[in-house]
C-alpha cells in the first residue's frame, strides 16, 4: 500500500543521513525542544527535507529532526510533532513513529506539554504516564492492517512500559528531579476543556489533560516499540483556577523547567 511505502521511503532516507541507528527515539512537545541541543555530535535535519514527513507548525515546535549521541546511547530527538486539530489525519500524525519502527528503535520517549486535572499538580510538575485515556473520538489503527507494521489487534494492557517507568524512577532518584505519576486524557482540541470537561475527566481518573501522544504511544506499541511517556504540566486545567488559559502560559511554564526536563531525560536515557 501507497503509506507503507512512503513510510519506507522516510525511513531509508534517514538511515543514510544519520548513519548509526537511534536505540532510543524522543518526541519534544511544546516549549520543550531545548532538549536535542544536548546531543553531542549532531545531524540537525529539517522535517521538510524529509520524504513525506508532515509539517510542524504549531508554535514552541521548531520542525526538526536533530540525531547525536548523550550518554553514550544513540538518541534521535523529534523536536515537535504533527497534530490531529490541525487537519491531519490519525495515519499523518503518527507518520513519525511508524518510520522510527521501521527504523527498529527499541524505545520511543514521548513528550508533552499538558494541563494539570490532579488538583495536586502545580505548574512545572513532571509526570510520568502510567496509562492514559483515548477521548480524542479515532485511533490511529482504524482502516485496513497492514501486517507489515504489526498484528490487526495490538495489545494495550500495558502502553507505557514498566521497566521504562522505573528507570525514570532511578534517573528522578538521581538526579533530584521530582516526578509525579498519573493517567493522560487525550482530547482533540484545540480549544481548550470546558470545566465541565474537567470535572469529567478528574471523574474518570485523569490527572492530565493534552492534545497529542496517545496516537503515537498506540502506534509505538502496535510495531513492538517500548514507550515512556512524560508530561510538563504547563498550568491547571479549566476550572481549577479563576481564569483563562493561554498558550503563552504553557510556554512560560516550559521554558522554566526545560533545565530540570532535559537532565531527567538525560539520566533515563543513560539507564536505558
Amino acid at each position: 500500500m501507497q503509506y507503507y511505502d512512503n513510510v519506507r521511503a522516510a525511513a531509508d532516507w534517514l538511515q543514510s543521513r544519520i548513519g548509526a541507528l537511534p536505540d532510543v527515539a524522543v518526541v519534544l512537545g511544546s516549549g520543550l525542544g531545548d532538549f536535542a541541543n544536548r546531543l553531542a555530535d549532531a545531524v540537525t535535519i529539517p522535517y521538510g527535507e524529509i520524504p513525506h514527513w508532515p509539517a510542524s507548525a504549531v508554535v514552541g515546535h521548531a520542525g526538526r529532526l536533530v540525531a547525536g549521541t548523550l550518554a553514550g546511547r544513540r538518541v534521535a530527538a523529534l523536536s515537535g510533532r504533527a497534530h490531529y486539530y490541525e487537519g491531519h489525519t490519525p495515519p499523518t500524525i503518527t507518520f513519525a513513529t511508524r518510520v522510527l519502527g521501521l527504523l527498529r528503535v527499541p524505545a520511543l520517549i514521548l513528550t508533552n506539554a499538558a494541563g494539570g486535572v490532579n488538583k495536586g499538580f502545580k505548574p512545572g510538575t513532571l509526570m510520568v504516564i502510567d496509562d492514559h485515556l483515548n477521548l480524542m473520538g479515532c485511533n490511529p489503527l482504524i482502516g485496513a492492517n497492514d501486517d507489515r507494521f504489526g498484528v490487526r489487534f495490538p495489545d494495550m494492557s500495558e502502553v507505557y512500559s514498566a521497566r521504562l517507568r522505573g528507570k525514570a524512577d532511578d534517573a528522578s532518584r538521581a538526579t533530584g528531579v521530582a516526578v509525579a505519576h498519573g493517567v493522560y486524557a487525550a482530547l482533540a482540541g484545540p480549544s481548550y476543556e470546558t470545566p465541565a470537561e474537567i470535572r469529567y475527566l478528574r471523574t474518570v481518573g485523569a490527572d492530565a489533560v493534552g492534545m497529542s501522544t496517545v496516537p503515537e504511544a498506540i502506534v509505538a506499541r502496535h510495531m513492538g516499540m517500548e514507550v515512556l511517556g512524560v508530561s510538563c504540566i504547563t498550568n491547571p486545567a479549566a476550572g481549577v483556577l479563576p481564569r483563562p488559559l493561554k498558550h503563552d502560559e504553557v510556554m512560560e511554564v516550559a521554558n522554566r523547567v526545560r533545565g530540570e526536563f532535559s537532565a531527567l531525560l538525560e539520566a533515563t536515557i543513560e539507564r536505558l
